[in-house]
């Protein structure tokens, strides 16, 4: 164990005849020799026992709106304290977030803090909720459960932001413990989830299922729409309508731009016409609440009433410039409920966070 190592007993794991030790918090159930860690590189066997090493450990805190997790639906205008750890059970190529997800350098693990101390500082902080971001919160999920429950019990909201690779027992473990949830669908093919992320598609489908059907938390979805690798139409077509079938219509879906990174460098920007054009597609396919991410557009960015396509909370960046919900979220002009968790006062003026981002020491 190095210094920015914890030996935290991890959760969900059984033994093998051989004696190995095989991880059942995730699809890839990761068979370990003594001394070897999980594919995520944070779940390791030490001794016969499967430990958490990142427990109590990130990478830093910040304060951020809540509109950049992205979640629309949630409480609006809001701040989140941000925190995430290292590693990832994901190997995506085209990770936005890879100095983080990628890291097998635990010393990137600057900051120590235990759940109660971060229930405290949101608490301190006047932050409506924490959010479990960065890298995926379900390779800490021990770490995650804890301070949600610390957090709950001081009237602080949880927020997962996740790709939702998980198996059903830890999923109903966690996300019940979950307020809300960011999933990152990462697109609608078997063999672009083989190719790119190492995962089985059918898993994350059934882990939104297990989210929306049988856990109260409040569900969005994020797909970050690449250039001829998940942008056809056919494919928005499809991913939308199972959405709306197989989910709700009501699930606001956040079409988001890519960027070069990590291993895909060689892939242009997402154009605005491309998600513009899928934003059409994804309504076309009965999905109520549409919006792009990562670039600016103000249809895009702006809830619409169903009912009477009124415009609802109109948005500048993570800048509220609009507000006409009336209480428990409802249309101010036909009543329409939207679907989602809202403040039944808010004011554009003060009571917003904005456009901010603040780091901060725990």
């Amino acid at each position: 164990m190095t210094a920015n190592e914890s030996n935290y007993p991890a959760r969900w794991w059984n033994f093998e005849p051989n004696g190995r030790i095989v991880c059942e918090l995730c699809p890839r159930k990761c068979k370990l020799n003594n001394n070897q860690r999980g594919l995520c590189y944070v779940r390791k066997n030490q001794d016969q026992k499967l430990i958490l090493t990142t427990y109590g450990f990130s990478s830093g805190y910040c304060i951020d709106p809540i509109e950049k997790k992205p979640l629309n639906h949630f409480y609006p205008g809001s701040s989140v304290l941000s925190f995430g750890t290292a590693g990832c059970n994901l190997t995506c190529k085209f990770c936005q977030n890879w100095d983080i997800s990628k890291s097998r350098d635990n010393h990137r693990l600057t900051s120590q803090a235990s759940p109660e101390e971060i229930a405290n500082a949101a608490l301190n902080y006047n932050c409506k909720s924490i959010a479990y971001t960065y890298n995926d919160p379900i390779i800490f999920a021990e770490y995650a459960i804890d301070t949600a429950i610390s957090a709950r019990e001081k009237g602080i909201k949880n927020v997962a932001v996740t790709a939702g690779y998980i198996n059903r027992q830890p999923a109903i473990e966690f996300f019940n413990q979950m307020d809300a949830a960011n999933v990152d669908l990462k697109a609608f093919t078997d063999s672009f989830y083989y190719k790119y992320c190492s995962a089985k598609f059918t898993s994350v489908l059934d882990t939104l299922a297990l989210i929306h059907h049988e856990t109260k938390c409040h569900l969005e979805i994020t797909t970050l729409i690449i250039t001829d690798l998940n942008d056809s139409i056919l494919e928005i077509s499809e991913l939308a309508n199972w959405i709306a079938t197989n989910l709700s219509p009501e699930i606001p879906l956040h079409l988001t731009a890519f960027h070069p990174a990590w291993k895909m460098h060689d892939i242009p920007p997402t154009k605005l016409s491309t998600l513009i054009n899928a934003r059409k597609v994804a309504i076309d396919n009965g999905l109520k609440f549409v919006y792009i991410g990562n670039v600016h557009d103000e249809n895009g960015s702006t809830t619409f009433c169903p009912k009477c396509n009124q415009k609802l909370i109109i948005r500048n960046g993570y800048q509220i410039n609009l507000y006409e919900l009336a209480s428990q979220g409802n249309c101010a002009y036909c009543g329409y409920k939207i679907y989602g968790a809202f403040d039944t006062i808010f004011n554009q003026g003060n009571s917003q966070f904005g456009n901010k981002r603040i780091p901060v020491t725990i």
